[in-house]
């Protein structure tokens, strides 16, 4: 069923002002406004590394925490203002930069119930990536959704290639269990399932190795295995990379829910059907 036209076009009046400054970067206002917010989130980040250090956080605690709090206060503004400026608000909550402006301001919440989880504010970092869009890089961005894109259309045959590999793990785990034993320091088959991992990913830690011949011979296969195991998502994911490069990326900001990355040709957004 088609929406109607009300529902189908941009925002108008200070809406439509609001979501021109806050989700587009060609006007000096809506320039202005990354620019700033993009240093606010590096100013964040590093108050809270700085709050980490011990004599730091002796010296000038007090004055650390007014600032994150002022910065959760800004992000929390700026959070509220992206969803009136946007048609549909719930489907930019949902979107990828919705989840990350969400989580930079959660911890600090969190924090009032469990001290000690205001570290988890670094995650604001990740709110750096529009620097692409506002540097105007929009080949990069570009990029970014053609990766997003390969990622999306490798899921199921990743999910089928990882549960062959937990099926593994869990059959090895119990194989070593058998063979070791608890002499050998496999006291359990999720002891033996550490193992498997450890050895499947070619980490080697070395804190558990098998002694007997039978589970060296075992361990020597899963370290063959090892090569093959990181080889084949690589494979998946590079063929269905090499397919999304060859379509163009448009990065305009949905006025609807505020999603970026769609197609050149496209007329109305890929994700909540607004026109562009």
């Amino acid at each position: 069923m088609s929406l109607p036209p009300s529902e189908q076009g941009p925002p108008t009046g200070r809406r439509a002002r609001l979501h021109e400054i806050i989700f587009e970067s060609d006007t000096a206002a809506g320039r202005a406004f990354d620019v700033a917010l993009l240093w606010a989130i590096v100013l964040s980040v590093v108050a809270v590394m700085l709050e980490s250090v011990a004599d730091i956080r002796q010296r000038h605690g007090p004055l650390l925490h007014v600032l994150e709090w002022c910065f959760t206060g800004l992000f929390t503004l700026e959070y509220l203002l992206r969803l009136v400026s946007v048609r549909r608000p719930w489907h930019y909550a949902l979107s990828f930069f919705g989840l990350v402006d969400f989580v930079a301001i959660l911890p600090s919440v969190l924090g009032l119930l469990l001290p000690g989880t205001q570290s988890l504010l670094v995650v604001r970092v990740l709110r750096l990536l529009r620097i692409f869009r506002v540097l105007k890089l929009a080949s990069f961005l570009g990029q970014a959704n053609v990766l997003l894109t390969a990622l999306r259309a490798s899921q199921q045959k990743i999910v089928v290639f990882l549960g062959a590999v937990l099926s593994t793990v869990v059959i090895m785990g119990s194989v070593m269990y058998q063979v070791e034993g608890e002499a050998n320091g496999f006291d359990s088959i999720p002891r033996g399932m550490y193992w498997a991992i450890v050895t499947m990913t070619t980490v080697g830690y070395g804190d558990l190795t098998p002694h007997t011949v039978a589970g060296q011979l075992i361990a020597s296969v899963l370290m063959v295995m090892g090569y093959g195991i990181i080889a084949v998502p690589t494979g998946i994911v590079s063929v269905e990379l090499a397919q999304a490069t060859r379509q163009a990326i448009d990065p305009r900001a949905c006025p609807g829910c505020g999603l970026q990355g769609h197609d050149l040709d496209a007329a109305h957004c890929k994700h909540c059907g607004d026109r562009l």
